[in-house]
This record gives C-alpha cells, structure tokens and sequence, in this order.
C-alpha cells in the first residue's frame, strides 16, 4: 500500500469527521491487492469497533472483527467506526446487509467498499454494472486503485466542527424531535394510536426505550413490542436497560425492579395470541417497530386489539417503506381509529446533517426511491431487458419505487434479482418518461421427468421455481414440474391510478405473451387477503393451494393461484383446483381452525355450488325457525354457506357463521366477535342468519 496514498485517506476521514460526517472509499482492485489495502487500514489505526465483511474470515484481521453478511442483522442497534465490506470474493455484494451496516456506522467513521475488479464472471451483472457507474458519477466518495490516481472529492466549504444539537429539554433525548416523540408515547390515549415515521440514523427506536422506561416507572405492568426480528429493536433495549438499570433482561423480555414488563413478541406469535386472547384487552399496549415490515392484516387485527398503540416505522430504509406503509394502512387508521396521530424524526444523531455516505448509499441502493408523477396521457406496454433497465436509471428508480410503495416488504436484494435475475420478464405501462404500473414475471419448471421426481421426493431443490416445487411438494402434482409455468412476482400500480384497470392490463398482456411463448401456467404467489383473493378471482385466476400456517416473515397465509393457458395447463389446473376444495373443509376443521374466517369465506366462495335434498332443506328450516341444535345439522349449513358464498355473498355475518360452520370457533370467540352475551344470544344470531339465507333462496332453489 502507498503511504502517502493512505494519509491523503486518514486526512480526508478526518475531515469528514470534523463535520460528523462518515466516508466511503471503494476499490476496484485485485481481490488480493484490495485486502491489503483493507487490511493497512485496519490496523494503521486504534479503531474502537471495527468490522470485517466478507463470506469468510479474513487470516489477518482481527477474528472477532469478522462478520459474514448473512449475519449483519445481528448488529442492528450498534454502531461501528471503520467497516470493510469484501465484495470482491465469489460471495460478491448482498445489498441487504450493505444497507443494513452501513446504518451502524457512526459520526467519523469510514466505509470501505472492495469491488470485484474489471475484469473477470461479476461483470456481467447488470446490477455490478449499475453499482460501478453511480460511485464512478458520486463526488464525496474516494476511489482507490493501485496505479491510478487517487481520487479524492473536493474540499467543502462548511465549516469544521459539526453544529452541535440543540437542547431537548431533556436529559434522556438527544433532540426535539426525540423529546416529542417520548412526550406522545408516554401520553397515548385509548383509541388514538401514534405513528412515528423517521429516516434511520434518528432515534426512532431509542424513543420507544426511552418511553417504555417511563411507562414502567409510572407503574404500567405490560408493554408488548413487535417488530420483524428482535435485532430491529435491540435499541430499545439497550436504551431500556441504561434507564432501568435494576431491571433484568432476558433475551426479548424486560423485567422491571417495580414488577413491570416489556416484552417482545415477532409479529405471527403475537396474532396467534391476539387470537387466543392472551393479547389484547383493556389496558394493553403495544409498540410496533418496523410497522412496514408488516402485513397490513395484522397491523389492522392489533389496531383493534390494543387500545394504546404506536406504529414506528422507517421512511427510507433496507428493509420496508414507510411511504409504501402510510399509503397502504391510512385508509385502515382513518376508519378505525380517526383521532389517529402521526410525529416525524426529521433531525439526524448518529450522525450529523448532511452525510454524503447516507444520500450515497440511498442512492446506491434506492432506498430514496418514489413512484413517479401521475399522467393522464395514453399508456403504452414496454418490456425491459435486464441491460437496457440498469442502464436507464430515470425509469429504474420509477419501476423501483413503484415496487416499494406496493409491497410491505421491498429489500435493497431485490433492485439485485430485478437486474441480474435469469429468465425475469419486467413490463411496464408508461406514456414514455412516466411508468404508471410494473409486473415482474419469471419463467418456471419445465424439468425432466427424472428431476422433477427427485425434487418431488425432496431429494433436490432449484432456486427461483417456488410455484413448481410448492405444487409438486405441497399438492402432490409432479406435473406441476414438468410443465411450463410462469409466475407473477410482483404487481404494481400507481396508487392514484388504481381502479383503472391498469393490473388487468399488464396481467392480460403477460397472459398472451406467456400463451404465445408455451407456457403453461400463468401463476402468482401472495399473502391470502379478501381483497386480493377477490382480484385475482376476477382476472380468472383459481385458488390451489393455501400454506397451513402463516408465514415468519408475513404473518399471513400463502395462497397460490394458477390460471391455464394450454390444454395441458386446462387439465392441470382442474385437477389442482379438485383437489383443492376437495381438501379444504378438511382444512379449515383442523389445520386452518384459526385462519381468518374472511379469507376461508373468500376460498370457499370459489368451489362449486353446493346442492342440498329435500332432508337437508328440512333440516335448515328446523334450525332456523324450530329448536334444531345447529350442530346436528353442520353438513347442510356448510352447503348453506357455501351455496351463498358462490352466489356472492361475502358479508361479516357469513363469515362469522362460517367460522363456527367449518372452523369449530367455540361461543367464547363467536360470543366475542359479534357482541353478544353468552350461549343463548350467539344461538339466536345463528337461527337469525340462516332464517335471513333461506329467505334469500328462490323457490325451485
């Protein structure tokens, strides 16, 4: 390594720091040659926590410095001086834990970025290509390769010292906005939940610690706290513990000195308790952190669970989008919960205002992506080549930030799959400069016969064929392999342009495309929710297979709709489909017992229409208007249900019926969810339904 090429480095960082600002410096050169580097740095320098990126340990770094990118999660909530990510070994770069460390380093600290070098396999990712070219365009990040000049950004002409924070007002804050935050958390009404929104880096999850404490020692005996992972929310804790510090910590869980609690919960256990009421109630609370990380079902289900609630959510971040988020739960908050309020961490304290390294990895990474103007001009469909997209960043960070805004789950990983992804078909409805909705579609299956046994068998495992294998493993179709499917992974319309149309459009365009090209299946994977079961259903998608529980990292059932396009796909479609509602009271009786009785109606509506004789009309009307236990008539009331369900009628009062008709809900869950008082109240709503559908019913029926 250059001495003097390395001081001009140190000399640079410390101007940055003198601003609390951080630095990046990349390298392009031999995988080798860049360690060194890295490596002189690490060690020309007592560095109080430094971090070693890269699949595997480094021989001459410091060991407990290491950290493999699989693991960068588990440093959420600390924080680093000098971080070195290896994405010069065959690992290459993972965006997720790029953007989730980078958030740790703080005020002065230094960022070193080794790329692979230009020559050799990596190039030919679209996603390297892109990445290469915005740190070659970004003016506040160094670039160092042995044999060219280094390249530093020009001097600035702020001022040397950083401008310190002004005082909260209180000793536990560092800013106003924290303060303010705190104030609200520690006030929360019943029936007026607080939606913080922050960038990161601004002490959005110290607050929640900081409020929690203040809780406890006012004598609040509970506060459940959710968030995707207990890593995302290891700042309040650690805020909890400075503040309690008689207090013990076990894990996720907070014990008091005073006899109070905070606990963690991941979000498909706690609705798993909201469920069995061991959640919940009067006097509750519950601090969500990361609330764009979750479905907005569950969000909705613990809206009316816990009378004091606070969603925190990052705005920009590697994981989510709060603007996607506000987006999709507002229509929620503003009709159960109007006196809803919302607070904005705008004032940065890892580090201060300013920071070229926190606009460049937005950038790099579009976190900072939006969805574009609204046009009224006539739309045109446009499909990309993975090439040509990386190349035109205008249109990426439309098509990204379309993407974002309509999924509760959008990683920096995924701009990676968009780009370099094999077989990804992206389409587009755009007036030219304005992209107005996005489908992103991937070819599946099509094996031999002998792989699609072993991977039936479980014996092998293809990534990128989640619809194939799903149906082959989980509803025992090994056709499902051989055969030519094509998957729906993503769906996105400009919210001011929806109920247009537009998802039709882009679905009927990949749908001919798909049939002209001979596949299959024309298939989509997604979180079972009415209201998308009831899209997809009216694009003549069918239902084939439901997940028996929810999914980690959703919360939600996975649901899988196929739609055929060949003769062959005809014939596999009505046998997944068969199967299907064949199974499916089956189901709902044991496996499904707790499933949303919404969502079970919307499948069951579905099926075919379920004919009844002269005994079972009999048996209906006994229930209804005589003292006919509803119990021994069960079988005619699940072709009551079902009959109304096919024929349209999906109302709360159907669903409640539903979930005792096929899912056993006992009378202290019926009782609950309609508002009524004991066995006699929940048995005369019932015979008041069914009187009310048998009413409905023609005469010839």
């Amino acid at each position: 390594m250059c001495e003097r090429e390395a001081r001009a480095i140190f000399n640079w960082s410390d101007q940055m720091a003198a601003r609390g600002w951080r630095g990046l410096v990349w390298s392009t050169s031999p995988a080798d040659t860049a360690r060194q580097q890295a490596l002189a740095i690490w060690q020309a320098r007592a560095w109080q926590r430094p971090c070693w990126v890269s699949s595997a340990a480094p021989e001459k770094a410091w060991q407990q410095g290491w950290l493999p990118p699989a693991k960068a999660r588990t440093h959420l909530g600390g924080e680093h001086d000098l971080i070195v990510y290896d994405a010069a070994s065959e690992a290459g770069f993972d965006a997720d834990a790029f953007g989730a460390l980078s958030g740790t380093l703080r005020a002065g600290g230094l960022l070193l970025l080794l790329l692979p070098a230009a020559a050799g396999d990596q190039t030919a990712s679209h996603y390297m290509a892109r990445l290469r070219e915005r740190l070659a365009q970004a003016t506040d990040a160094v670039h160092w390769t042995p044999g060219e000049p280094l390249r530093l950004p020009e001097p600035k002409s702020e001022p040397d010292r950083p401008r310190p924070l002004p005082d909260s007002g209180d000793p536990d804050c560092l800013t106003r906005d924290q303060r303010q935050v705190v104030e609200r958390l520690v006030g929360l009404r019943r029936r007026r939940p607080l939606v913080i929104t922050a960038d990161r880096g601004r002490g959005k999850s110290a607050a929640l610690g900081i409020a929690c404490a203040r809780l406890l020692s006012e004598g609040q005996e509970k506060i459940w706290v959710t968030a995707p992972r207990l890593a995302a929310v290891e700042a309040l804790f650690e805020r909890l513990e400075a503040l309690r510090p008689a207090g013990h910590r076990h894990g996720g869980r907070f014990d008091d000195e005073g006899g109070g609690r905070v606990e963690f919960v991941a979000p498909d256990e706690l609705s798993a308790r909201v469920e069995r009421g061991e959640a919940g109630g009067q006097g509750s609370w519950l601090l969500v952190d990361e609330a764009a990380a979750i479905p907005v079902a569950l969000l909705g289900q613990w809206l009316e669970a816990f009378p004091r609630i606070a969603f925190a959510t990052t705005v920009h971040g590697y994981e989510g989008s709060g603007r996607g988020f506000a987006l999709r739960f507002r229509p929620r908050l503003e009709r159960q919960t109007p006196d809803w309020r919302e607070c904005h961490l705008a004032v940065p304290i890892r580090w201060a205002e300013g920071d070229p390294l926190e606009r460049l990895v937005g950038d790099l990474l579009l976190l900072d992506a939006e969805p574009p103007g609204v046009t009224s001009k006539p739309l045109q469909e446009w499909i990309w080549q993975p090439e040509v997209l990386a190349g035109d960043e205008p249109a990426l960070r439309q098509i990204f930030g379309l993407l974002v805004q309509a999924h509760y789950r959008t990683a920096p990983s995924d701009l990676q799959r968009l780009l370099d992804a094999p077989e990804l078909r992206v389409r587009t409805l755009t007036d030219g400069p304005h992209t107005q909705a996005v489908a992103v579609c991937a070819d599946e299956g099509g094996f031999t016969p002998e792989l699609a046994e072993k991977v039936a068998r479980g014996e092998r495992r293809l990534p990128g064929h989640l619809l194939a294998q799903s149906l082959a493993a989980h509803a025992g179709c090994r056709e499902a392999l051989t055969a030519r499917l094509r998957r729906v992974q993503r769906i996105s319309v400009h919210p001011q342009r929806r109920r247009e149309g537009l998802g039709a459009r882009l679905l009927e365009g990949e749908r001919a495309a798909a049939r002209e090209a001979g596949v299959d299946l024309l298939g989509a994977s997604f979180g079972a929710e009415p209201g998308l079961l009831a899209f997809w259903r009216s694009q003549r998608f069918h239902t084939v297979r439901l997940g028996l529980s929810r999914e980690t990292s959703t919360g939600e059932h996975a649901v899988m709709v196929v739609a055929p396009l060949t003769a062959r796909g005809e014939a596999l479609c009505a046998t997944l489909t068969r199967r299907f509602h064949e199974l499916l009271p089956v189901l709902l009786a044991f496996e499904l017992a707790e499933l949303e009785p919404e969502v079970a109606l919307a499948l069951l509506a579905e099926g075919e229409r379920a004919e009844l004789d002269a005994a079972e009309w009999c048996d209906l009307d006994d229930v209804a208007h005589g003292h006919r236990e509803p119990a021994l008539a069960r079988l005619a009331l699940q072709r009551l249900i079902r009959r109304a369900a096919v024929a349209g009628r999906h109302d709360p009062e159907l669903a409640w019926l539903a979930a005792w008709a096929f899912q056993g809900r006992d009378i202290a869950w019926l009782a609950a969810r309609a508002g009524a008082d004991g066995r006699r109240q929940v048995m005369a709503r019932m015979r008041d339904i069914v009187a009310t559908l048998l009413a409905g019913e023609s005469p010839g029926r």
